[in-house]
């Protein structure tokens, strides 16, 4: 299947897309030295000022859980959580700060989830994300477990997993089995392969997006989101009122 437009070399916008128009910001990596994103409570900050700069009220802090890298608990992205909203009660005291994760399905995923309770958001949403470079095994099967356990399944920038890129009846497949789709804004900046844009391309044509996420994780990754901002396809989708980032 190919569904391939040119979105991504349409005219620039006069004016950056509006993002309040979403309000929520459900995929971020603004807590404090816990992964990869935010190094330290100045650069949390910063990041957060930044965010609530650009029209969001609620800001979803979505750390890394990872069985071999980030093994964060809720209680040390709660805790954390809790310190930078202490910080923030100085400087930007009107933006909205809660926490999920960004949970890696990897093989301590599905023990993770035994031995805690998901950090979820809104209507019980768990964020998932898979593998770059290889299909997970079982995917179907873990799917089918996280539900089992209540959870609704928001996958995270299923435009980066290239592996699928030449068969697009794996996104169908998720979409058959209740997965919600999180494209990341950064993506209609033109910094990704063609493979990336290929698969966001045919994703926002089936009006299979569901919500956007700035992925937010340095100064670097925020000069790509406003670029990101003057670009037609993203004030299309903004616009569009299919995207569900208010219900988070």
């Amino acid at each position: 299947m190919s569904l391939i437009s040119n979105m991504f070399k349409s005219k620039k916008l006069k004016s950056p897309v509006d993002l309040s128009l979403l309000e929520v910001d459900m995929h971020s990596h603004i807590l404090p030295g816990i992964d990869d994103g935010a190094y330290d409570m100045s650069s949390s900050t910063q990041m957060v000022q930044q965010l609530a700069g650009l029209g969001y009220r609620k800001l979803i802090a979505t750390p890394h859980i990872m069985s071999d890298i980030y093994k964060n608990t809720p209680q040390i992205i709660i805790n954390t959580k809790e310190k930078l909203k202490k910080e923030l009660i100085k400087k930007n005291p009107e933006t909205e700060i809660t926490a999920a994760a960004e949970y890696l399905l990897d093989e301590g995923l599905l023990e993770h989830l035994e031995k805690y309770d998901a950090l979820t958001m809104g209507d019980n949403y768990i964020l998932l994300e898979l593998p770059y470079f290889t299909e997970p095994n079982n995917i179907y099967e873990i799917i089918f477990r996280i539900h089992i356990k209540g959870y609704k399944i928001i996958l995270a920038h299923p435009e980066r997993y290239v592996y699928w890129c030449d068969d697009f009846s794996k996104f169908e497949k998720l979409k058959d089995r209740d997965v919600y789709f999180q494209l990341n804004i950064s993506t209609f900046a033109e910094k990704h392969s063609f493979p990336t844009r290929k698969i966001a391309d045919n994703l926002i044509n089936l009006g299979m997006v569901n919500f956007l996420g700035t992925d937010i994780h340095n100064k670097k990754q925020f000069e790509l989101l406003e670029k990101a901002l003057y670009e037609p396809p993203l004030a299309k989708l903004v616009e569009s009122g299919n995207l569900m980032n208010h219900l988070l």
